[in-house]
């Protein structure tokens, strides 16, 4: 029929042979990475630029997904709209793509995005039941294909920070105290949580010696993979511990502060990625619902002598962040920043910058 729109097939293919066929949305271009999944209703331009989803395929398990579109491609910081410069991660995998939207910002489609930025997408998958393998298997290797194959790639084989962590250092804002962002793929919304509490800004790419800069305080920054592939912001970290200088972690970071003062970090199963996770603070009766991306988790029977877990997630009961008894080296496993999410955990920026 005239007219009519060229349907591409797409295929999803997990490292156990399991085979999801679907409609291509994005561009057709095969990739592949570890296939995670994230329960969140809304918040897909964020989640998409969030660095930590780096060499990761995501699977969105709400049904419909696009129909408020993607904001105008402006990238800067100051837009306040998304996570990083670019889409972070390999590949989308929805049940329902909205080819239509509406909303006051938007200027494209989500199809039209991924695209532009030659990321491949799959729809009519039904990934409540992928959902359900992974929950049951464990988080696994996939890869979206078309006509030709291509091997698997696992992102927690090498240091893939180096990949979303700038190459340069730079300043940003002013104020009377400097905090040294040791950036491992942060997450836009950190650097204007910290911007907003008008402290000076020195934005680092993560492999920096930070002895050799001067500053009040270090907040070390969320990213992707294996946190045991970050040697030399684990030594940064030491030696902020060692000069007595307030240190405060964030997802990644929190797993870097852990490997610093001694503890052990191991992957969960099939992780946490969504903007409902509940935490407890530990040793009170304060709870709040956070955002979430990660993989991987302290061992709290590996915390050593003077510190101590500081959240426990509700649903697991894992760690969720640990603090040492002085109060100047704390983290936290969840976003305080949220985006999206809720703002509950937003104190947390506040507790940091009363240490400086």
């Amino acid at each position: 029929m005239k007219g009519r729109m060229k349907i591409t097939k797409a295929r999803l293919i997990l490292e156990d042979g399991t085979i999801y066929e679907g409609c291509s949305f994005g561009a057709e271009s095969a990739s592949a990475g570890e296939v995670v999944f994230n329960t969140g209703m809304s918040g897909y331009p964020e989640s998409l630029t969030d660095p930590s989803y780096y060499g990761q395929i995501l699977v969105l398990t709400y049904p419909l997904i696009g129909n408020y579109g993607i904001p105008h491609n402006d990238f800067s910081l100051d837009a306040g709209v998304f996570e990083s410069n670019r889409i972070q991660v390999k590949g989308l995998v929805v049940s329902e793509n909205s080819g239509e939207y509406s909303h006051w910002q938007a200027d494209r489609s989500l199809s039209q995005w991924l695209k532009a930025a030659n990321i491949p997408a799959v729809s009519g998958i039904d990934t409540r039941k992928l959902t359900r393998i992974l929950r049951e298997k464990g988080t696994m290797l996939g890869k979206i294909v078309f006509d030709k194959d291509i091997d698997y790639y696992d992102p927690n084989r090498e240091n893939i920070v180096k990949e979303v962590s700038p190459k340069e250092a730079a300043l940003l804002g002013k104020g009377t105290k400097r905090v040294a962002l040791l950036d491992c793929g942060c997450k836009n919304s950190i650097i204007r949580h910290l911007l907003a509490r008008d402290v000076e800004v020195l934005r680092l790419p993560w492999d920096t010696d930070i002895s050799k800069h001067d500053f009040d305080g270090l907040l070390v920054s969320n990213g992707p993979g294996n946190p045991k592939e970050c040697r030399q912001p684990v030594e940064s970290v030491k030696y902020t511990m060692e000069k007595n200088i307030p240190t405060f972690g964030i997802c990644l970071g929190n797993q870097i502060i852990a490997l610093a003062a001694g503890a052990d970090t191991y992957k969960l199963k099939y992780g946490h990625r969504s903007q409902n996770q509940p935490v407890k603070e530990v040793n009170s009766d304060k709870c709040i619902i956070t955002s979430q991306n990660h993989g991987f988790a302290v061992n709290d029977d590996t915390i050593p002598e003077g510190w101590a877990p500081w959240f426990r997630n509700l649903n697991d009961g894992t760690n969720e962040g640990i603090i040492h008894e002085s109060g100047r080296f704390m983290s936290v496993q969840f976003h305080p920043e949220a985006a999206p999410g809720p703002e509950d955990a937003e104190y947390i920026f506040d507790k940091f910058i009363k240490q400086l």
